[in-house]
């Protein structure tokens, strides 16, 4: 497994950025897909973003689609992702995840098989 440590939620204002980081050790990391997920209360924990291992291919909700952009550094063992246009409903613990995933599972939460704590994000309304 990959150890993962998220950083960089808070709180944002309406239309607002944030960047989160989630750095990895342990397996390797540059061989690993990477995946965000998050959870609003009261909610299960859905899919948000995917990088493939390579970082040739991603994949969004659609409810993030042209706001948020995932990315990774493998130098740094660290996967990022990039919000902008931040929106109340964006509330959430965003966790970051990796696992041996195929394209069929990119967005399978039970795919994952390493997680982090989380951060939280808050945009209030």
């Amino acid at each position: 497994q990959v150890r993962l440590v998220e950083s960089g939620g808070g709180l944002a204002q309406a239309g607002g950025s944030l960047r989160l980081s989630c750095a990895g050790s342990g397996r390797t990391f540059s061989g690993t897909a990477m995946g965000w997920f998050r959870q609003a209360p009261g909610k299960e924990r859905e899919f948000v973003a995917f990088i493939s291992w390579s970082g040739s291919s991603t994949d969004y909700a659609e409810s993030v689609k042209g706001r948020f952009t995932i990315s990774r550094d493998d130098a740094k063992n660290t996967v990022y992702l990039q919000m902008n246009a931040l929106k109340p409903e964006d509330t959430a613990v965003y966790y970051c995840a990796a696992g041996r995933i195929t394209t069929a599972t990119i967005r399978w939460r039970k795919a994952y098989d390493s997680w982090g704590q989380g951060t939280q994000v808050t945009v209030p309304s």
